[in-house]
């Protein structure tokens, strides 16, 4: 499967809300797949990718309707999580990105995003962060 670097956050994010009926299928059916047991390799690539398949703000190959706000959201991810265009194991990966993230990393990132204010990304990602915390 192709992520790109923002989407690894927004995986963990996902609660079943979408920008059309056919994005939230797209979505469900790939979330369910990373998020089950069985180990799940990922190409992490900088374009578009499997996510991004039947979102409504896709233009094309490499272009996104708010092309300068994903790639900055993934040029950020990638400077905070040190990630490289290569082949990952996602349950690692995520794991990974989930010891370091903070609240201030997941606002950087994440502001600018339409669903960042209203959906449960910061509950579902800062999972970890505030249980080693208590």
């Amino acid at each position: 499967m192709d992520l790109r670097p923002h989407h690894l956050l927004c995986t963990q994010g996902y609660s079943g809300k979408g920008y059309s009926e056919e994005f939230v299928d797209n979505m469900n059916r790939l979330t369910a797949q990373l998020r089950g047991e069985e180990p799940v390799r990922i190409q992490l690539c900088f374009s578009t990718d499997d996510l991004c398949t039947c979102c409504p703000n896709k233009q094309g190959e490499n272009q996104c309707s708010t092309n300068e706000k994903v790639l900055r959201f993934d040029r950020k991810t990638v400077e905070y999580f040190q990630l490289e265009e290569r082949e990952y194991i996602y349950q690692e990966l995520i794991a990974q990105i989930q010891k370091k993230v903070t609240p201030e990393m997941l606002a950087d990132i994440c502001s600018d995003c339409a669903w960042y204010p209203v959906s449960a990304c910061r509950e579902k990602i800062l999972k970890r962060y505030h249980e080693n915390r208590s």
